[in-house]
């Protein structure tokens, strides 16, 4: 890829069709079904690094059942209520498909990146990381974000892949991150009633005093929520409590506007819900003067003062926000825990990736370890089946096509 993204310029969409024309569900076809293996179990007491400089040694076994804690939970929880599924996605309309495969077919061909998100930054060759980051549902989601208009699709996920290498997103490490969650301002755990993991927000445990690492600490926080979803999961629900919090500790429209730039700008189709709570009048005006920065649809997702039981089932919910969940925050317990299973998750992820070929536009669930095939898994399916199948007229055998 040049410096500049040339929509117009990209490739025909081809095997775009074929998987969008393949049914996810590849139960609803006869044959065999293959299906990927559990998260693998690996654990490091080392200091690491987010999503892109985790590189698999080995491959484990699926981890064991945890002994029933006989206090309080100390450690996040690792799935969502047997009762609770994630909503199905909306089915594609022959219009976004072929957006969709146009989106996949030029980002797949992409081999630099710009190295900053200033303009005329100089390039460097895509990493396997970041190609891995390209996933279909990820392409989808800055569709969705854009409107379903190419240009600004292709636009922004180039530009997200260089903040993240501008920023320094993949090399804060839990050991730089975790002065700033001594007294568990942020806490990942449980999940709602859509399976969505859930992030408290606590800004009256505040323990630092503003700077950059603060706003390292969300991005840091959101790439690790992300690693705690389940299969079939795209986003997360946000529980902001200002119980307790201070005037001093109410962050300046400078740094509210870099968190909305992370959140919105970066993570977009990411939030499913945000649940606020208790709000004292100077945060309310604080508010107000980020509003007008706020995407409408954003806006949309955000909950003030409600009963979070309508929203998060009890035995999930933190007992300390109305719920039956018996926690408690102990630093030197669910650090380690959180870090080491994100770790896991991360490197299960990874090899996934690396046993289905490496694939720009993989599936998802496929990767989380759910039920979903894998896209050359999907194609073999489809070539057992139907053998040979006509693109444009042509006949084309669809096990040789690379994506």
């Amino acid at each position: 890829m040049t410096e500049t993204v040339d929509p117009e310029g990209a490739q025909k969409p081809t095997i775009g069709s074929v998987i969008n024309a393949v049914p996810a569900d590849m139960s609803q076809l006869s044959g065999p079904s293959t299906s990927s293996s559990k998260p693998a179990s690996v654990k490091s007491d080392a200091s690491f690094k987010s999503a892109s400089s985790q590189v698999p040694t080995t491959t484990a076994s699926t981890p064991p059942q945890p002994a029933q804690p006989t206090g309080p939970c100390k450690t996040p929880l690792t799935s969502a209520s047997p009762s609770v599924k994630p909503p199905p996605p909306a089915p594609l309309t022959p219009e976004q498909q072929a957006k969709y495969a146009t989106v996949l077919s030029t980002v797949s061909s992409w081999t630099t990146i710009p190295t900053t998100t200033a303009k005329g930054a100089p390039s460097a060759p895509i990493t396997e990381d970041e190609r891995m980051w390209l996933t279909r549902e990820c392409l989808l989601r800055y569709l969705r974000a854009t409107k379903w208009k190419v240009p600004d699709a292709l636009k922004r996920l180039q530009s997200t892949l260089s903040w993240r290498r501008e920023y320094g997103a993949d090399t804060f490490t839990a050991d730089y991150i975790s002065p700033e969650n001594e007294t568990g301002k942020q806490v990942i755990l449980g999940y709602d009633k859509d399976a969505r993991p859930c992030l408290y927000l606590s800004p009256g445990k505040q323990n630092t005093k503003m700077s950059d690492r603060q706003i390292h600490h969300l991005s840091f926080m959101l790439d690790r929520v992300i690693d705690m979803m389940g299969p079939g999961q795209e986003t997360t629900a946000l529980l902001i409590d200002f119980d307790g919090a201070a005037s001093g500790n109410v962050p300046t429209v400078g740094q509210a506007r870099q968190v909305l730039n992370i959140l919105q700008g970066h993570n977009p189709e990411r939030l499913g819900r945000a649940l606020i709570s208790k709000l004292p009048w100077y945060v309310s005006t604080f508010f107000k003067l980020i509003s007008p920065f706020i995407d409408p649809v954003t806006k949309e997702k955000m909950k003030f003062n409600e009963d979070l039981n309508k929203y998060i089932p009890s035995e999930q919910l933190w007992k300390a926000y109305g719920g039956e969940l018996d926690f408690v925050y102990d630093h030197a317990v669910y650090w380690p825990a959180l870090n080491e299973e994100c770790t896991r998750r991360r490197q299960a992820y990874k090899e996934r990736w690396i046993e289905a070929g490496k694939k720009v536009g993989e599936y998802e669930e496929y990767l989380r370890g759910g039920s979903q095939p894998s896209i050359a898994q999907t194609l073999d399916q489809a070539e057992k089946l139907s053998g040979d199948v006509q693109i444009d007229g042509q006949t084309v055998d669809i096990g040789k096509l690379k994506v």
